[in-house]
């Protein structure tokens, strides 16, 4: 996918969330994926909780190119993943791109 593809893309999901959510950043959409992810609803959540939230949404993103493996949920209902590889290193802007592209991704193949 070219850079303007995916900012095309991307572009395209925020003005389809944004009636909805208001005006999202990437952590934001971040949020709202693994808020889908964990599976129980918006609820009001600990700072330490949204950070796994997040959390969730970045190995269910990353899931399909071989970063992460599900491994399951615990007693809880939290999903639970294993890393099979170190990302490689990243500068920000490489960063923010990998997880816009698979956020792309996710919202092709499961919304």
């Amino acid at each position: 996918m070219t850079d303007a593809q995916l900012e095309q893309e991307w572009k395209s999901i925020l003005q389809t969330l944004n009636p909805q959510f208001g005006d999202l950043d990437i952590q934001g959409i971040l949020f709202l994926i693994g808020i889908q992810e964990l599976g129980k609803g918006y609820q009001k959540f600990k700072k330490d909780e949204k950070l796994e939230v997040m959390h969730i949404a970045i190995c269910t993103i990353l899931e399909p190119y071989g970063h992460y493996e599900f491994i399951g949920r615990d007693e809880e209902g939290w999903p639970h993943w294993k890393a099979n590889e170190k990302l490689p290193p990243l500068k920000p802007l490489q960063q923010e791109l990998l997880m816009k592209e698979a956020a792309i991704e996710y919202f092709k193949n499961r919304v």
